[in-house]
């Protein structure tokens, strides 16, 4: 049974900034509303596009203070490091190309760092983000969003808790349609910075959800992949990056994955799907009916398991927000993770110490790890679909 929260009086409210997110953006958006679910931290600044009257277009829909809008982030970073007041962290919500040189200046100034994914577009730059996070000992978030549904964490703790028995075949997909035609050319915002390889990096599809795969499968099982064979296809006529992706993969313990990733899969909407197959049971989560999850025994019958219904681990109840019935979704997922980073950066700027379930978000490791899978994939296909070493 699912009760009311009770959030924690004493946790001060703190304060972000936003570079992207500005007028015609989608993401930040999603964002803000996420952060704002909580109510522990409040939009202060921001820098949200290259055009400044964007920026201060956006600042005035959203109530800013005029003062606090900003031409560049480096402006930003380098004045609100300078007030008392200044920020707490930084929300980056921009093409992917521009992740590291804004993380980079954040961390420099001193600016915890929440990052839309992938995380960067080499393993190099993920590699120096993390040292100067080390450096500098400060928080860093990479915004995985489906990691934050409850019944992910519930299926994570099962699977830890040997309900499943070893692991032995991981099948996981997700396709979508929505570039099935070149719809690039027609100027459309979303996909122009996508299919192009000097702001997305070398991947379109494998870089924007065959990420999320990775991530989710990772999250889930703790397995770790060791080798990968992958090719990637570009359908599309006149398309640079590629818009579809098989992936064989094998892991350290021995288990064995199939990955696909589509974006040009006509009759799919988000379809991110996992299926991990144990030697006791079998799990199934879709992520466009993430309330539930089917889970198959070998000696009695197939049940489903309701978010808010069926009893969970404590990782997922945390997390889940209203009773049975009432559908939990993606902003709901987002918020999760900010709850959960907001709240470990509240102790950790109060110097109190941080528990494994404060750091139960998607983290600078997983970060790089994404960043990673990416470039194995590329080199994978590149060499005509060879195995790589991950």
């Amino acid at each position: 049974m699912i009760q009311v929260k009770k959030h924690n009086k004493n946790q001060k409210k703190l304060i972000y900034g936003m570079v992207g997110g500005g007028e015609g953006a989608f993401i930040g958006e999603v964002h803000r509303k996420a952060i704002a679910m909580d109510g522990k931290a409040e939009l202060a600044a921001g820098c949200f596009s290259r055009d400044f009257e964007n920026t201060k277009n956006t600042g005035e829909t959203l109530g800013l203070d005029p003062r606090r809008l900003y031409p560049t982030y480096t402006d930003m970073f380098e004045k609100e490091s300078q007030r008392e007041d200044g920020l707490d962290f930084v929300v980056i919500v921009t093409p992917n190309n521009t992740h590291f040189p804004i993380s980079e200046a954040a961390m420099e100034h001193g600016i915890h760092v929440v990052c839309d994914k992938p995380l960067t577009i080499t393993s190099r730059e993920s590699e120096r983000l993390a040292e100067i996070s080390d450096e500098k000992d400060l928080l860093f978030c990479v915004t995985y969003t489906y990691t934050g549904y409850p019944m992910v964490k519930q299926i994570k703790t099962m699977i830890a808790n040997g309900e499943l028995g070893e692991i032995r075949f991981i099948n996981a997909e997700y396709p979508q349609e929505w570039l099935a035609k070149s719809i690039e050319k027609t100027g459309q915002k979303q996909s122009v910075w996508r299919t192009d390889p000097s702001q997305s990096g070398a991947s379109n599809c494998v870089g924007d959800i065959g990420s999320h795969i990775e991530n989710m499968v990772s999250y889930l099982t703790g397995l770790k992949i060791t080798s990968l064979c992958a090719r990637l296809d570009t359908f599309v006529e006149g398309r640079i990056l590629d818009d579809n992706a098989s992936i064989l993969v094998e892991y350290d313990s021995g288990a064995k994955g199939l990955y696909w990733s589509s974006q040009v899969a006509i009759g799919h909407d988000n379809g991110l799907r996992v299926r991990i197959y144990g030697e006791k049971a079998s799990i199934e989560w879709l992520q466009e009916d993430p309330n539930s999850f089917r889970i198959s025994y070998l000696d009695r019958p197939t049940e489903i398991r309701s978010r808010g219904r069926d009893k969970m681990y404590p990782a997922a109840e945390r997390v889940s927000r209203v009773p049975a019935g009432h559908p939990e979704g993606y902003f709901e997922a987002f918020a999760n993770i900010y709850s959960i980073f907001i709240t470990a950066l509240d102790k950790k700027t109060n110097k109190n110490p941080l528990g494994k379930e404060d750091t139960d978000y998607p983290g600078i490791k997983e970060g790089y790890q994404g960043v990673r899978f990416i470039e194995r994939c590329v080199e994978s296909s590149q060499k005509g679909a060879a195995w790589v070493d991950f």
